[in-house]
């Protein structure tokens, strides 16, 4: 899908960004000049693409690499937007469609692997399955958005949740901190700088048509899909809770339900392979050195199966 956007200059030092329908597609200006293949970034809530070590990675192994910012999300947001809003998962598939097709352009014929985190995790296995791009070689997904854990009292609420997205879809059923996001800025003692309009440590607002969409799309995942390609999928060891209190806030997984992605994680594929990365915290890629390491560790064993 070229629309005649040009490339230009982006926020990060090596890299450039161009708008593709609603989203912007983010490239690296550095690898190799002839890739034997390319890869795509997709990032989850409350985020956008800064983790320029990714590239890096990617570059490393030969692929050309690029990231998308989602409607409403980092560089795409625009002003009057709802941050991330989407009343359908399909509605961030059409982002990555269009990420997908100009991919395809600049590279005709390459093999593409997805690399897609938490939310963007969910939208990405449900697009595989959906409507792949015919370039797809592999799907790895990075702590992917399953299920939160939840108590029977909410699991109980949440039936009420389609009901009320019908009748009040801009209502915020849920506002608070994000302790983890807070937790991995240098700011605060964390490793990494990000922009915190961005990626915030205050949350960002979970709106009822939101929730309802991805309950939508995790009753899918539920029921198995039908990717068609290898797949990885990584998470933490554990689960805990997102708060300033939590001593293992740093090496745990403090968003999604791990033993959600354990249950449903093997029905994605006919060729699923699982890593468990011990003291990875929810985006895995974004841990302490040595469990990032490990999961980059994985994805390079596990690179083979999608481009051989």
């Amino acid at each position: 899908m070229d629309t005649g956007e040009t490339w230009g200059d982006d926020v990060l030092a090596g890299f450039e960004a161009r708008p593709i329908g609603k989203a912007t597609l983010v490239r690296s200006t550095g690898g190799r000049a002839e890739p034997r293949g390319a890869v795509l970034h997709v990032h989850g809530y409350n985020d956008y693409f800064f983790q320029t070590h990714l590239a890096t990675f990617f570059e490393h192994q030969g692929l050309a690499f690029f990231a998308v910012d989602m409607r409403r999300a980092g560089r795409s947001l625009r002003s009057g937007d709802v941050p991330h809003y989407m009343t359908d998962i399909s509605q961030l598939g059409d982002d990555i469609d269009a990420a997908a097709a100009t991919i395809n352009a600049a590279h005709r014929g390459l093999p593409l692997v997805i690399h897609a985190h938490s939310t963007g995790g969910l939208a990405a296995a449900v697009w595989a399955a959906d409507r792949p791009a015919h370039t797809l070689a592999g799907l790895a997904l990075d702590s992917p958005f399953f299920a939160v854990p939840t108590s029977l009292r909410q699991r109980l609420a949440s039936r009420a949740v389609p009901a009320f997205a019908r009748a009040r879809p801009m209502a915020v059923v849920q506002q608070r901190p994000s302790a983890y996001a807070r937790h991995l800025l240098t700011a605060q003692g964390g490793r990494w700088d990000f922009d915190t309009d961005w990626k915030t440590p205050l949350g960002v607002p979970v709106r009822a048509a939101w929730l309802a969409a991805v309950h939508r799309a995790q009753a899918r995942v539920m029921g198995g899909l039908r990717v068609d390609v290898p797949v990885l999928v990584a998470r933490s060891h554990s689960t805990g809770p997102d708060r300033d209190d939590n001593p293992l806030i740093d090496a745990q997984d403090t968003v999604v339900d791990v033993q959600a992605i354990a249950r449903y994680g093997p029905g994605l594929s006919a060729e699923v392979t699982e890593a468990v990365i011990t003291g990875g915290v929810h985006e895995l890629s974004l841990s302490a050195p040595v469990p990032r390491a490990a999961y980059l560790a994985a994805i390079r064993s596990w690179l083979p199966k999608a481009i051989p």
